[in-house]
């Protein structure tokens, strides 16, 4: 196990604490969440744990967030009524879902989350050990009259790399009115990641063992072809709500006056088209 990096990310997690409130500790249920999560133990920080429910969980993942003591929270529209909203599936590139049913708690929070730059080449360069996203102009403003150093993401946000004093004196000063996350395992590779959780016995959400690499929606057009195949065959009642989703989105597209798209006629050419990518 790399003992540097987890003192790292302990310091980290001991230097940006809010002074008069938790942490928001953004919890999925995946190998990085565990890793904040038991990091956050260890630092003696005080934290709240939480999961945005997606409705379209593993049952394995809701029942993993709830032993160990997650506090869960509903979003205010279900996949299935963004769904026909939206009048087409989220896709690779039009990911409407995450937005609305990831990303809307913890408003005015300092959050802890698990993103790691080795994960893919979007998160090695839109990602640091702070990230602070709010109007651009303003945030740079903020940050330039603080005399804080900072480099831009190549999506929009500032990043930090170290926990100085100015960039602790700069997170506290703004982070009511702007959005503030912390990753204390951004420099993590997987094999650190599962390294630290069998030291610290953390067994993990049992989808690992049952073969997937990553925690995630059922269904996700990120996991390609070959993981929405195995996401429905593995839960096929899945796979029938979102046929009757997409039934509803035909009708509701039609309602609205829209011409039909591609050829799609019923939900099951819609889940074909949407698998097949």
């Amino acid at each position: 196990m790399n003992i540097a990096k987890e003192n790292r990310a302990i310091e980290y997690l001991r230097a940006f604490e809010p002074y008069n409130e938790p942490y928001f500790l953004c919890y999925s249920g995946g190998k990085d969440s565990d890793t904040v999560r038991i990091l956050a133990e260890l630092a003696g920080v005080k934290y709240d744990l939480v999961h945005n429910l997606t409705t379209i969980d593993a049952p394995e993942t809701v029942y993993y967030v709830r032993s160990v003591g997650a506090e869960i929270v509903m979003p205010p529209k279900s996949m299935w009524q963004l769904i026909v909203e939206n009048g087409m599936p989220p896709t690779r590139l039009v990911r409407y879902c995450c937005k609305a049913l990831k990303e809307g708690t913890g408003a005015g929070r300092v959050k802890i989350t698990g993103v790691r730059r080795a994960e893919s080449v979007n998160r090695a360069q839109n990602n640091d050990v702070i990230k602070i996203v709010g109007k651009p102009k303003t945030v740079q403003k903020l940050a330039e009259n603080a005399e804080v150093k900072y480099h831009l993401s190549k999506k929009g946000g500032l990043l930090l790399s170290d926990d100085s004093d100015t960039n602790r004196r700069f997170v506290e000063d703004i982070h009511k009115t702007v959005s503030v996350n912390l990753n204390p395992i951004v420099d993590w590779t997987e094999s650190d990641v599962w390294e630290f959780l069998r030291y610290h016995g953390c067994e993990s959400n049992p989808l690992y063992q049952c073969g997937y690499n990553r925690i995630g929606c059922v269904g996700c057009p990120m996991k390609n072809t070959k993981g929405m195949l195995a996401d429905f065959a593995r839960y096929p009642k899945y796979r029938n709500l979102y046929v009757m989703a997409f039934d509803r989105m035909i009708k509701h597209r039609a309602e609205r006056g829209l011409p039909p798209y591609k050829d799609w006629h019923c939900g099951e050419d819609v889940i074909r088209w949407w698998i097949g990518g």
